[in-house]
């Protein structure tokens, strides 16, 4: 199952996750935070930083050793696929552009992320049905 890697300290992709989170129906997406130990662990082990948080992270298998994964867009752009449905040809629409061009807006929303959305956790627990698609 695919799991999307996200900055849990930030407002917006928060509200990001809880947005996937209602759409996708089907339930494939599991979230975890990019400070959690999930992620964390994953990010060591592939000897990635542990504490650059500017980038969401879709991992294909969290479950396998050799599993593929996708930064910025191209990790958001797979989440959506995934999700299916309408959601997979709004995918395809935003990957007509070129991945430095959508990954040139994500890292300057990323710059203002947290003065425009706030940071830290959020206060708004979560839906008792998504307890089990969102990891530690």
């Amino acid at each position: 199952m695919p799991v999307l890697l996200y900055d849990g300290e930030c407002g917006l992709c928060t509200a990001v996750m809880r947005f996937m989170l209602m759409r996708d129906r089907r339930g494939v997406l599991r979230f975890a935070p990019l400070q959690g130990p999930t992620a964390q662990a994953f990010l060591r082990a592939r000897g990635l930083p542990t504490s650059d948080f500017d980038s969401i992270v879709l991992v294909e298998d969290l479950g396998r050793a050799d599993t593929e994964y996708w930064f910025r867009t191209a990790g958001v752009l797979r989440a959506l696929e995934a999700m299916g449905g309408g959601w997979r040809r709004v995918a395809r629409v935003l990957g007509v552009f070129p991945a430095s061009w959508r990954d040139a807006v994500y890292r300057m929303v990323a710059r203002v992320r947290y003065r425009l959305f706030g940071r830290g956790r959020p206060t708004e627990p979560l839906d008792p049905r998504w307890a089990g698609r969102v990891l530690e």
